[in-house]
């Protein structure tokens, strides 16, 4: 760029910026928008081929003056100066206009004369020769590609329409997955838990019949020589009274004066036969001893004669 042009204050009066007559190239679209009050432009009478596309940011700008330049086309977003009211591309190399241009909704005043426009372009446009053929021309031109336009909005708003049905079914289908699979877990959860459950009452079952089997064979094991028990200690309890009321009888007949008496009589004879024969018994015994005695000594001198 010029250098003289880079201090923009100099150019600055009030809302309007004069930069026609700069022997510019290019629009100094970096220090404009230092300045968004700056909302008039004049860029006429310059050698600018083309618009860089960050000038369709500008969106402060209210009228443009690029008339005597040399561009041969405008930027796809120019359609984003949503403020632009006037525009003056008189005398450049034109054809066509970009399809963004009906989005221009404020576009009041517009003259493309002398620019080599396209025969239905050039036929919308017109002559603008004064201010109400300028103000037609922004009109019908704006509305011709509106028409243009139209087809290209709609297929743009049914693949808008296409691509957010898509991403709502893959929403939908990925929060029904999200619940299959929570579901799944719950009823796996469910399950471990049930089972669980069912693992601890068979082992309680299990324990409790153990249980009562255990007790059942103690009580088996435990109860039944009771009477056993008590039917001999019984038994010799009585054995034990009957021995005692018999030596208690003997006694009685043996050393009181009871003994001459009828009924000791037959108890006397009886302890003295036993006496006898307790007494015969010992002499069988040791009889008995000395024979076993012989043997033994017999025995163990022939086995020691043996051995020698």
């Amino acid at each position: 760029l010029n250098n003289k042009v880079l201090n923009l204050k100099d150019k600055i009066s009030g809302n309007e910026v004069d930069l026609s007559l700069c022997n510019l190239t290019e629009v100094p679209v970096r220090e404009l928008a230092l300045f968004p009050k700056a909302t008039v432009v004049d860029l006429s009478c310059n050698n600018i081929t083309s618009l860089p596309p960050e000038f369709c940011n500008l969106t402060h700008l209210v009228k443009v003056d690029l008339s005597k330049n040399q561009l041969t086309c405008l930027p796809d977003d120019l359609g984003n100066l949503a403020n632009l009211q006037h525009l003056d591309l008189y005398n450049n190399k034109l054809t066509v206009l970009p399809v963004s241009f009906s989005q221009l909704r404020s576009l009041k005043w517009l003259d493309l004369k002398d620019n080599p426009l396209e025969p239905v372009l050039a036929k919308a446009a017109g002559d603008c020769l004064d201010e109400k053929q300028c103000k037609q021309c922004a009109s019908k031109v704006t509305e011709k590609y509106r028409v243009i336009n139209q087809p290209l909005e709609r297929k743009k708003e049914a693949k808008q329409r296409e691509r957010e049905a898509r991403e709502k079914e893959a929403r939908k289908r990925e929060k029904a997955e999200e619940k299959e699979k929570r579901r799944k877990e719950y009823n796996a959860q469910k399950a471990a838990i049930a089972a669980q459950e069912q693992q601890k009452k068979k082992s309680e079952e299990k324990k409790k019949k153990n249980g009562q089997a255990a007790a059942g064979k103690k009580v088996v094991v435990e109860s039944a020589p009771k009477p056993r028990r008590s039917l001999i200690g019984l038994l010799f309890k009585l054995l034990l009274l009957l021995l005692l009321g018999l030596a208690g009888v003997v006694t009685a007949c043996r050393l009181t004066d009871l003994q001459k008496e009828d009924v000791c009589v037959p108890i006397n004879v009886a302890v003295d036969d036993s006496l006898f024969w307790a007494r015969e018994q010992e002499g069988v015994v040791r009889q008995l001893v000395q024979n076993l005695s012989s043997a033994a000594k017999e025995f163990l001198e022939s086995t020691q004669t043996s051995k020698n």
